[in-house]
């Protein structure tokens, strides 16, 4: 059987908070404050790592809740579950049963032990946490990249965020005019989060009815080997893995893709030699 080739497909279904945008630095740079307070000498690794399960935690309870608030929320719980470490990382990370309740709603999820005022101004931190997606940055060869993927297919977005968070990060990536998203899909859209299939089980869907694209000429485009190239896997879907090094969340699963590329740029560039081939 021959090897896939980029240019068989007509349709791309990219993850954006990992892939497209520097999500982990900023993140890191947030949970510092509370690393801090906790005196956890963690590297950046351990404390994305941790955040992590986290956020895959709480997505997995409320998958109707918008992701601007699941981030504030994992933001408390992450300092909950820090304040209640015996020392050792792993078991109070590990995915603990029952519901979190909301940010504010209960002491537990704000600093231990604080009074009502420090609590107020725990619950702003854990709430501009949330906000702060539209600060998160764009990776460098991103831009450029999907400008020149535009040329050649249909370029479309499936991704575990809000609505209202996205526009923001849509006007910075389309802002130099270059090239328009064909299509974008949210968790808010779906009313479930990655990995579930159900997500691109939606995708493939609307993509048909829209392009009238099959399976077999979407491309799903991601950096998260857990949320994006596990169920593309379970529903046959071919994926492309953009490393993005030293990525660390989302990266510990055992999975296949038919193409691999340190960054989108790469991508970009192997598409266009294969474009020039006699």
């Amino acid at each position: 059987m021959p090897e896939p080739q980029l240019t068989q497909f007509k349709v791309l279904v990219f993850d954006v908070y990992g892939t497209l945008v520097d999500w982990e630095t900023s993140i890191y740079e947030r949970l510092k404050p509370i690393l801090d307070r906790s005196k956890k000498p963690w590297s950046k690794k351990e404390a994305l790592a941790a955040f992590g399960v986290v956020e895959t935690d709480l997505q997995a309870q409320y998958p109707d809740m918008l992701y601007a608030d699941i981030l504030a929320k994992a933001h408390a719980e992450f300092e909950r579950r820090l304040n209640g470490d015996g020392g050792s990382a792993a078991p109070v990370f590990a995915s603990e049963g029952g519901s979190t309740s909301a940010v504010g709603a209960d002491p537990s999820t704000s600093v231990s032990g604080a009074g009502d005022s420090e609590r107020s101004s725990a619950d702003a931190e854990h709430i501009a946490f949330g906000q702060s997606i539209k600060d998160w940055p764009i990776f460098p060869d991103t831009i450029p990249a999907l400008a020149k993927l535009s040329e050649t297919y249909k370029l479309t977005v499936l991704s575990n965020v809000d609505r209202s968070s996205f526009a923001h990060t849509r006007a910075a990536l389309e802002g130099t005019g270059n090239f328009k998203f064909d299509h974008v899909m949210t968790a808010q859209d779906i009313g479930s989060y990655k990995p579930s299939t159900a997500n691109f089980e939606y995708a493939l869907k609307d993509v048909k009815e829209k392009f009238g694209v099959d399976k077999g000429e979407v491309l799903v485009v991601a950096n998260s080997l857990f949320h994006d190239h596990v169920p593309a896997n379970a529903l046959g879907i071919t994926s492309c893995w953009i490393r993005r090094p030293p990525a660390v969340m989302g990266q510990d699963a055992s999975v296949h893709y038919a193409f691999d590329f340190e960054t989108l740029g790469a991508m970009a560039e192997a598409v266009a030699k294969e474009k020039v081939k006699p």
